[in-house]
């Protein structure tokens, strides 16, 4: 068996398969807990704890991730250093089914383009991307507010641009605190 197998599974998997089988079973997951919360609760209060779940999610994943990574959080937060965290987070929680990129085109910018959103596809079998909260961008907001870096959405976000717009690209702008 090679050194990159992981040991016990049935003809070995690779680090990075089980990765991408792991990512998508956590994404899986989270699309069934969502949909039982709509399915009992109604899309709006589903949308409203789904934030509050990422948030959540978000002050576990980022020291947990970063830790992990050795990548230092403590201490004024600069656009180097939180695009390495961004970076990092997104190396351990994207997979490869995620149809998006996102790059950092210039100083205190990130942009991201969302070719096919498996997240949107989910709530138009569900029946109600119309009236969806976007929790992708919600999440990576959440990493950027944990380190204390302010930020503002271009264009601004108020709930699915695959559905209002046939697209979902658009560009975190942020503001660092000065030291």
């Amino acid at each position: 068996m090679q050194d990159r197998e992981i040991r016990g599974t049935p003809g070995g998997l690779e680090k990075a398969e089980l990765r991408e089988l792991l990512v998508k079973c956590w994404m899986s997951h989270d699309g069934a807990w969502f949909y039982h919360c709509v399915e009992e609760l109604g899309i709006e209060t589903a949308n409203r704890i789904n934030q509050a779940a990422i948030r959540t999610l978000a002050k576990i994943e980022l020291p947990r991730v970063t830790g992990a990574l050795a990548i230092g959080t403590e201490g004024p937060v600069d656009f180097n250093s939180l695009r390495q965290v961004i970076d990092g987070m997104f190396s351990v929680v994207k997979g490869d089914f995620m149809d998006f990129t996102y790059d950092f085109p210039a100083e205190n910018t990130m942009t991201w383009r969302m070719r096919r959103c498996f997240a949107y596809e989910g709530m138009k079998r569900m029946g109600v991307s119309d009236r969806y909260q976007c929790g992708l961008v919600y999440r990576v907001g959440a990493w950027v507010e944990i380190l204390g870096v302010e930020y503002e959405i271009d264009p601004p976000i108020s709930g699915c641009m695959m559905h209002e717009k046939g697209r979902c690209t658009a560009s975190f702008r942020f503001r660092f605190a000065q030291v």
